[in-house]
């Protein structure tokens, strides 16, 4: 057994506000207890048994301690408050001394906030994390509601994540006894109860902590107005994670209807990560609302693990797994440690893979992401703030504001892709003020080192990407409207003036408005003759309502902006759930197929009514689920922070040990070819057996890259005869074809145009069947394709052949759709970054054109080659091409060097 105890006078601040005298040469997990293994460890444990063996502890145990040794306090039971709280004058003096009770300094950007708060006034809080905006923003919710004292649900605070909810409600909880307010701080998310649910609608608590779905849903019901119109504070956590997408679009619908009923109403967003804080805070809080820094002094650090070698031919095939033997040797000399992936394959397979290689770890380490069951996800988060656990393996669902005191270090398996996520999980560790937060990077190939160090600039120089609100999605205002017509009906000049209160719908059109309200009444031109689609109705008095329970019921199954494949439940014969897959990936399989799901092997059984039944097996070569999300593309910012290295390195001037370390690849790529940069534009060609390639290298992104390479060869197409096969990844794509192509030419012609750019886009790409799959999304959001009833969910090809049937119709016989027109629209800006796109076309306008013509596929070729090959050849037929590739292309490099000593020894 392993353990380790604090000195005899190690004390610690519970709850981590109180740190900044913390640090010493030791760590934290030699100063306080972290870790105890159990007294069997198996290759074979995996999350399901590590549960079992903590309820059985948890039974037996006489007394259970945190981290500190002192016993856990229990939970206090439920009891009906009284809502009783100080007056408006006491509110921040029992703030004060609170904090001074517990030996805690009130920062003065959390002082700011209260100040603003007393005064009624709105705003966004932007700090570091771990800096206390938590307490800053639960302070002036609880001084807004002390000036306007009330019955009834007095705080909302949205969070975007589950993960972060559970968390936040003890958070929240934790000082209301010493603050003389006797609340009940209540959660309601997917993961809630039923009895929860049915006991939140007889009584909701004082204060309630909540998702955007979860509000819309409250805000269906007829009593919406009275039960929700009391609220006098709401806060939106982590705001940057809802700003740039329909979820932000839906809180700031929500928030114009609570605005409505209270004009005084208090909203503060929070963040850490934020590019543009004046948009950010002006979507949230509008314009008469203030944006307060938390300026509290917070090390940063970003660091790399460098592999034991460089290899000058790198490519993504692996996940990082060359990386496996370093990364042991880390855990086992760091503290209580977050393994953050970018999918949840990647999660899957790298926690099995440790205990592969350290068995005795089985109890140690765990296994986090969205689509395990909610059991298992807050047992994990449970063992990580008690620092029980050594590491855990996760997604994005630990990305967010949950504070892991115990954590000392994060590790990032692959490049983050992007600024504010590196930062974002960084502060995961050392998760209070004056501590450091540390992040490494762990390189899946050499390429990613750059991403590191870029990454590493970009954050000391503060430059975080921008998000920005979309503007007027059609399908979330539909949505929305049978939302309030269910919640009770509503009237149009009224609601339209709020729906312009909102940012998002601040320049809604006349025309817009008036189609939106026709669709839901009748469907739009093609579906009038359908009465399932006439969801509202409009009575004597002007007022839009649903006429039909059965249509409101249906319409609260479907709140909510969040799309992906229908997600399928994984479940034990015997009935023990373990999680969700999606769909697509079990129609996949055939029963006796195998799988890795919640760190153990599993077999398929069978499936019946969106349930995979499986049993555990031990087997070589299991699949691994996929899940929607999995390939995120290079933000700008990192793009342009890769090629200024590129600029530094070929003046000589590379100081970042990550270029340091890549000399061997960077001189090559530089002998065989060229470097890329801020102001160059290289473009290679050689020719194979296959054919004549051509490689660009913009360094704009995977998904601009798609849409360029497309772009390209449509151009050339149009007046040549060719066919062109195609790949691409974040620094540039390939295309390969039968006959050679003059691109000098074409670089002097039209190329770079971007003249008539969204139709040859369209063309290029057939945008059609793009907006097709991205109607399907937008369909459901809308209301026209219903996923089903729990236990009778539509399998995922039937709402795509339900969704693809109205499309057609769509197109036929009601071409001025406007869902049509944004299924091309979103098609466009997402799945392509359009804008993205067009401004790097005028770009590479400016930047000289570096043409080299090439013997053999250099170093950053020869990723894209395996990109393409990727598509055709099994991962074991692949790897053994790879591996003879990349043999061929070292010999070639080295003999390339031999001559080159033997004249300079000559001469």
């Amino acid at each position: 057994m392993r353990s380790k105890k604090p000195p005899a006078d190690a004390t610690l601040d519970p709850d981590g506000e109180n740190a900044t005298d913390m640090l010493s040469d030791t760590t934290l997990s030699e100063r306080y207890h972290v870790w105890n293994a159990p007294e069997q460890p198996s290759q074979q444990s995996s999350l399901a048994r590590q549960l079992k063996r903590a309820r059985t502890r948890n039974r037996t145990a006489t007394a259970l301690t945190d981290i500190t040794g002192e016993p856990i306090k229990p939970r206090r039971p439920r009891v009906r408050s009284s809502g009783r709280m100080p007056s408006a004058g006491m509110m921040q003096a029992q703030l004060d001394h609170w904090f001074s009770s517990r030996g805690w300094h009130i920062f003065s950007f959390q002082r700011e906030v209260w100040d603003h708060a007393a005064n009624g006034r709105s705003g966004l809080l932007h700090a570091t994390t771990g800096a206390g905006k938590t307490w800053a923003a639960w302070g002036a919710a609880l001084i807004a509601a002390s000036r306007q004292p009330k019955d009834g649900l007095r705080v909302l605070w949205i969070t975007p994540m589950r993960a972060l909810a559970q968390d936040t409600q003890r958070a929240l909880a934790d000082p209301l006894p010493a603050l003389d307010v006797e609340w009940e701080v209540g959660m309601r998310t997917g993961d809630t109860s039923s009895a929860e649910r049915t006991r939140q609608r007889e009584r909701l608590p004082d204060a309630l902590v909540t998702t955007p779905e979860s509000l819309s849903l409250m805000l269906s019901h007829e009593d919406a107005h009275e039960r929700l119109g009391n609220v006098a504070a709401i806060v939106v956590d982590e705001w940057h994670e809802l700003l740039g997408n329909k979820r932000g679009v839906q809180v700031q619908l929500a928030l114009a209807r609570l605005r409505k009923w209270n004009p005084d109403l208090l909203v503060w967003g929070l963040s850490a990560t934020l590019g543009d804080l004046d948009h950010a805070r002006q979507v949230l809080a509008h314009d008469n609302s203030v944006l307060v820094r938390g300026a509290v002094p917070k090390t940063l650090r970003i660091d790399s693990l460098l592999p034991h070698s460089v290899e000058r031919f790198p490519w993504g095939g692996h996940l990082g797994m060359n990386m496996l033997e370093q990364v042991v040797e880390e855990l086992d000399i760091s503290g209580t440690s977050l393994l953050f992936t970018n999918t949840r394959s990647q999660a899957e397979l790298w926690y099995q893979a440790i205990l592969s290689v350290r068995p005795d770890w089985a109890g140690l380490i765990a296994l986090h992401h969205g689509s395990l069951d909610a059991e298992v996800r807050i047992w994990v988060e449970n063992g990580l703030k008690a620092g029980t656990l050594r590491a855990v393996v996760c997604t994005s669902s630990l990305d967010l504001g949950v504070d892991f005191l115990p954590v000392e270090r994060v590790l990032q398996l692959g490049s983050p892709k992007g600024v504010a996520r590196l930062m974002q999980r960084a502060g995961r560790s050392g998760h209070a003020p004056g501590r450091i937060s540390r992040v490494t990077c762990v390189p899946a190939q050499g390429m990613e080192l750059l991403e590191a160090a870029a990454a590493r600039r970009s954050a000391e120089a503060g430059l975080i990407e921008p998000r920005f609100s979309p503007a007027a999605p059609l399908d979330v205002l539909i949505q929305h409207l049978v939302t309030i017509a269910v919640g009770g009906g509503f009237t149009p000049d009224e609601l339209l003036a709020e729906m312009r209160s909102t940012w998002a719908y601040r320049e809604l059109g006349d025309d817009d408005w008036q189609w939106a309200l026709k669709f839901i009444v009748h469907g739009g031109e093609a579906l009038d003759a359908y009465p399932e689609y006439q969801r509202v109705a409009v009575d004597d008095q002007g007022v839009y309502r649903v006429p039909s329970a059965a249509i409101a019921k249906r319409h609260r199954m479907s709140i909510g902006t969040i799309t992906s494949d229908s997600a399928m439940t994984v479940s034990f014969l015997g009935g023990t759930k373990l999680g969700t897959v999606e769909e697509s990936f079990i129609a996949r399989l055939t029963p006796g197929d195998c799988f890795m799901f919640g760190g153990r092997l599993l077999e398929l059984i069978r499936t019946r009514e969106m349930t995979a039944y499986v049993k555990a097996v031990r087997v070589n070569r299991p699949a691994v689920p996929r899940w929607q999300g999995g390939r995120m593309p290079l933000s700008s910012e990192l793009a342009g922070a890769v090629l200024d290295l590129m600029d530094e390195v070929r003046d000589g001037n590379d100081q970042e040990p990550e270029t340091r370390f890549l000399r061997p690849l960077l001189d090559l790529q530089a002998r065989w070819s060229a470097l890329p940069g801020r102001d160059v534009l290289l473009v290679e060609t050689t020719r194979s057996r296959e054919g004549h390639h051509a490689f660009f290298f913009p360094f704009a992104g995977r998904q601009v890259h798609s849409g360029l390479a497309a772009l390209f060869a449509w151009r050339v197409a149009r007046h040549t005869p060719i066919t062109f096969s195609m790949s691409f990844n974040d620094y540039g794509f390939e295309l390969l074809s039968a006959d050679p192509v003059d691109w000098q030419a074409e670089f002097d012609a039209d190329l770079l145009s971007t003249r008539n750019l969204h139709e040859h886009i369209g063309a290029s790409l057939n945008a059609g069947q793009l907006a097709r799959r991205k109607f399907r999304e937008i369909a459901r959001v809308a209301g026209l394709v219903f996923q089903g009833f729990p236990g009778q969910m539509k399998f995922a090809r039937q709402l795509q052949a339900s969704s693809e049937l109205l499309f057609d119709v769509f197109e036929r016989y009601d071409p001025q759709n406007r869902l049509l027109r944004q299924a091309y629209d979103e098609a466009l800006a997402q799945e392509l970054e359009l804008a993205r796109l067009e401004r790097s076309m005028k770009s590479m306008q400016k930047r000289r054109l570096d043409l080299r013509v090439t013997r053999n596929p250099t170093p950053f070729a020869f990723p894209l080659m395996v990109e393409r090959f990727r598509e055709r050849l099994s991962s074991e037929k692949l790897s053994d091409r790879v591996a003879r590739m990349v043999q061929t292309l070292e010999k070639a490099a080295d003999d390339a060097v031999k001559p080159k000593r033997k004249n300079n020894a000559e001469s």
